[in-house]
């Protein structure tokens, strides 16, 4: 059997429908021990399932010596350093310790050269543990209403891309296909074919990743340590956002859309992102705060990213001083949170609220017509219904007890028309809706509070983005000062190596051309030895025209022979050498006059070297070293021209950097505008606040009264009023 080289250029690797017919007889096409015999997951039609991708086919086999199963990778297309790229991936996870990693994410990976025959050559495989597992995102479609399942979730991602930092390792291709939740709702990380492990440094990568977990900066070359940041940050945004706000999976996904939350059409304009503003104008700061840094990421280049695992200790503790900011702020005199009570304007005096009628009294006052004849009315008709109890006058129970309760609506007739309980009313009434238009001032101060807490938050971030930005252009501008000066001094040094090296090269053409001129006349004086004229031994008239006849007419015209043996004759014989290379076979030349041909050649060519010339003329030796004396002249020039050139561009980095500077202070001249005109409004609303507050509570204290001298003047209050004047 033909064993094929694992890789190279022109190795050609069989379709996915051929590796499936191979696998219909494992016993035969393997020999690795745990696949031999191993039975393959099978289609409605008998023939092995194939999961096809861009360079492979994947099968599912069932180890008939284990029973485990497997995913066996078949490869359909070549991959620049195969062998070499799964090797170290292999040998570097077959060396993690479980005992490093947060959870066991990794999934069994080998590399098994040779291992499949299909037809009479052997093709390489990979071997992988079976996971069984769902996606991400199909693990979101039942669970985004777990908010809890999936903040678990994302805190086990965080530590999964904690272990891949701390290990050097990058993965290369991190999305929802290749993050599997298990049952117990731990992730397993799959397909390894782009990861890149400290082994493969120097090398570049084989492909760029799904395209919606991808920044823009990155490039088809890119392969490093770092090639995971950003999707991280694009996972985690997702896992924190659904775990915060449920509702967000059905908004912002699409069923069956390859993303979670995010499209690359965000990352590259996040501008006009609908997603994006969705996120960074969420409630939860967590969520606005890591929507804020990706949109930040996406502009900058991959080795500058940071890990995931270092910014999350600032973003939890921004979380934690966001609830703290969020809780109730107890409100100090007069109603107002103690923050607002220092460095604001003073409050003014507030407007008195209105309170009950100072003659609103406690009780009734002087009785009227009306409660003197229910006072007089009321016991007479309790003496009638007394009076027909008792004398059993043959009437019904209600017709018994009807004057006992028309003396009950009596009084309570004479007691709604008393003027005290309209005064009371009314009094309520008002104040009840003069303190509905009030705002809480409890509610009122958390907002002020948390709108203040935002702005302070904006204004430090602006100030930092500020510094940042002019750090940056200083270092940009020292950048640029520090690359003139190299380049400065690499022309200068390429041009001075030009200018000393002219020396050797006027020698080299002088030499060359004498070289020239040689060669030219030992052709023209060779080409002037007739053999005809002056005849080796042996050649007459006849042969020296047969040798015409096939083109040697002069010594120029060939340049030696070479014997021949003549199997008809048993003998040697001797084809002659043109000057072209091609030979000739001249009829009558053997081996003898070959060779006289030969020795007369060399003879005239030794006789015409020897008078050739040995120098060069004054012309010709005038006119090179005039064409190297230019070339001087305009390298000098050139290098007297390197600094003008460089001082061009100190300038242009000076002019870019004063430019940068110049408008950077204005856009911080305008936010300081209005970042004080802001600060005004919060004083003037902190004011008002702390007027309404002490107003709020004045109102609350009136009604409160009010209510107090309503409920005095009930139904008993007003019997003994009637009857006892109190």
């Amino acid at each position: 059997m033909n064993v094929g080289p694992v890789t190279g250029p022109q190795r050609q690797f069989p379709s996915g429908a051929k590796y499936a017919e191979a696998l219909q007889h494992t016993q035969l096409c393997f020999q690795h021990p745990e696949l031999v015999g191993a039975r393959p997951e099978l289609t409605k039609l008998g023939l092995p399932r194939a999961i096809s991708g861009a360079f492979a086919s994947v099968f599912s086999l069932t180890s008939a010596v284990s029973g485990r199963r497997y995913a066996i990778k078949c490869f359909t297309r070549n991959v620049p350093d195969q062998e070499r790229r799964y090797q170290a991936i292999s040998a570097r996870l077959a060396r993690l310790n479980p005992g490093e990693l947060s959870r066991p994410w990794n999934l069994g990976f080998e590399y098994l050269t040779d291992a499949i025959s299909v037809g009479p050559h052997r093709y390489p495989v990979l071997k992988m543990e079976w996971a069984e597992a769902v996606t991400l995102s199909s693990w979101l479609d039942h669970n985004h209403a777990r908010p809890s399942a999936v903040d678990r979730l994302a805190e086990r991602f965080e530590a999964l891309t904690r272990d891949l930092d701390a290990l050097d390792i990058a993965h290369g291709d991190l999305q929802h296909g290749n993050l599997l939740v298990a049952s117990d709702d731990t992730l397993r990380l799959v397909d390894y074919d782009g990861m890149f492990v400290p082994e493969l440094a120097g090398m570049s990568g084989t492909e760029r990743g799904h395209r919606n977990y991808q920044s823009p900066m990155r490039g088809n070359d890119d392969f490093g340590a770092e090639l995971d940041r950003f999707s991280a940050w694009v996972i985690f945004l997702s896992l924190k956002a659904i775990a915060s706000d449920p509702g967000l999976w059905s908004r912002l996904h699409e069923p069956s859309g390859e993303f979670l939350l995010l499209t690359e059409d965000d990352f590259k304009s996040p501008g006009s992102s609908m997603r994006l503003q969705t996120l960074l104008a969420h409630s939860d700061r967590t969520v606005s705060g890591l929507a804020d840094q990706l949109r930040s990421l996406a502009a900058q280049p991959l080795d500058v990213l940071p890990p995931l695992a270092l910014a999350l200790p600032k973003q939890r503790a921004t979380a934690t001083t966001s609830a703290t900011a969020n809780a109730p702020v107890p409100p100090a005199a007069g109603g107002l949170p103690s923050w607002m009570m220092t460095g604001h304007v003073s409050p003014e005096a507030a407007p008195p609220p209105p309170q009950p009628s100072d003659a609103a009294p406690d009780g009734f006052r002087t009785r009227t017509l009306l409660d003197v004849a229910a006072a007089g009315l009321c016991p007479l008709m309790v003496i009638a219904t007394v009076i027909i109890c008792v004398a059993g006058f043959p009437v019904s129970p209600i017709e018994a007890g009807m004057p006992g309760f028309v003396a009950v609506a009596l009084i309570v007739f004479a007691r709604s028309r008393r003027a005290e309980r309209a005064e009371l009313r009314a009094t309520l009434s008002k104040l009840t809706g003069e303190l509905g238009r009030l705002d809480d001032p409890v509610k009122a101060a958390e907002k002020l509070h948390k709108e203040r807490a935002r702005f302070d938050a904006g204004e430090a971030k602006r100030t930092a983005a500020l510094t940042k930005a002019q750090a940056k252009l200083t270092a940009h501008y020292q950048a640029d000062l520090k690359e003139a000066e190299k380049r400065k001094a690499r022309k200068e040094r390429d041009l001075d190596r030009q200018i000393d090296g002219l020396a050797e090269e006027l020698r080299k053409s002088l030499a060359q051309a004498l070289t020239n001129k040689q060669s030219t006349y030992v052709r023209d004086q060779l080409g002037r030895q007739l053999i005809s004229q002056s005849p080796p031994p042996g050649i007459g008239p006849k042969l020296a025209s047969r040798l015409a006849a096939a083109g040697i007419r002069t010594a120029a015209d060939f340049k030696g022979y070479r014997p021949v043996q003549n199997t008809h004759y048993n003998s040697t014989g001797a084809v002659l050498v043109l000057s072209s290379g091609r030979v000739v076979d001249v009829n009558g030349i053997g081996e003898a006059k070959a060779i006289a041909l030969d020795v007369w050649r060399k003879r005239v060519v030794a006789s015409v070297e020897a008078r050739q010339p040995t120098s060069l003329g004054m012309s010709e030796r005038q006119s090179i070293e005039e064409d190297i004396a230019r070339r001087r002249a305009q390298l000098v020039a050139w290098r007297k021209g390197v600094e003008p050139e460089t001082e061009a561009l100190r300038v242009k980095a000076r002019k870019q950097k004063e430019v940068g500077l110049e408008r950077l202070n204005r856009e911080n001249s305008l936010a300081g505008d209005r970042a004080r005109q802001q600060r005004r409004e919060f004083a003037q609303r902190a004011t008002t606040l702390q007027q309404n507050s002490v107003l709020h509570e004045a109102l609350s204290d009136a009604v409160e009264t009010a209510r107090l001298r309503l409920r005095r003047l009930s139904l008993g209050c007003y019997v003994r009023f009637l009857y006892i004047a109190r």
